[in-house]
């Protein structure tokens, strides 16, 4: 009885214990939780970190080609090469200029075949998106596509993820020229070259009707203020590197 007796107050100890040790519980698995939810976010390239004074134009083309062959004149009058990130529906009605875009040199971006939400498909209808595109491009040009930019900026993991396993940067913008919204060339100059910076990745479209105006002023303001002009595919790194939260692409480790 005795015995009985002793271990009855050994397990009330071991209870007492368990019950204090499990009240830190939350206190201590919250922010590993938080953590392993920020570190599983994938998030596209916005920018990328760098010393170098080089940035990013691109334009992406979904509707229109009114203004697409002064864009192109310009590009070629400064020495540019730029990135245009093509929609499906666009290369179906312009074949032409897909061609003549990949003739003047330029880097040709991934945008969807039908520029749906992307966010509302799953990996099938992902993959098909990228897939079918990327034909037309290829039977077009020869040039197989390596960037993708989702339409309307729109993602979540399995957007990313997917475009990644079929060989994709998922890329994005840091610097929207609002070119869409009809603005005047002197406000886009203005509002570009009041952002960019080392690493920025600047966002066009093909038939904003400012466009021409302000890249005929921005190019060669940055390129007197030292800055070189690449595509996007160039700008980024293409391995060794980590994203940061913010959508900020690091060269090495670091991040991981």
């Amino acid at each position: 009885m005795r015995v009985f007796v002793f271990r009855v107050k050994w397990w009330y100890i071991a209870l007492f214990i368990l019950l204090a040790f499990t009240s830190l519980l939350p206190q201590v698995r919250t922010p590993l939780i938080v953590a392993v939810t920020s570190r599983a976010r994938l998030v596209p390239i916005y920018e990328v970190k760098t010393d170098e004074k080089k940035v990013a134009i691109s334009f992406d083309a979904t509707w229109g080609t009114e203004l697409t062959d002064e864009i192109l004149s310009i590009l070629k009058t400064y020495g540019v090469k730029t990135t245009f990130f093509l929609a499906g529906n666009w290369v179906d009605k312009h074949p032409d200029y897909v061609v003549k875009i990949a003739a003047h040199g330029h880097e040709i971006g991934n945008h969807s075949y039908s520029h749906p939400h992307m966010n509302s498909l799953d990996e099938r209808g992902i993959s098909y998106e990228l897939e079918k595109l990327d034909a037309m491009i290829r039977d077009l040009t020869g040039q197989r596509t390596v960037v993708f930019r989702p339409p309307f900026g729109e993602y979540n993991n399995r957007v990313v993820s997917t475009a990644s396993s079929l060989g994709y940067y998922t890329v994005q913008w840091s610097v929207d020229s609002l070119d869409w919204k009809s603005l005047s060339s002197n406000q886009i100059y203005e509002r570009v070259m009041g952002q960019i910076k080392p690493g920025s990745i600047v966002l066009f479209h093909n038939a904003g009707p400012g466009t021409p105006g302000a890249i005929r002023r921005i190019i060669p303001d940055l390129q007197q203020q030292g800055y070189s002009i690449v595509p996007v595919g160039e700008l980024i790194y293409k391995d060794n590197y980590y994203i940061d939260h913010a959508g900020v692409q690091h060269p090495g480790r670091g991040g991981q």
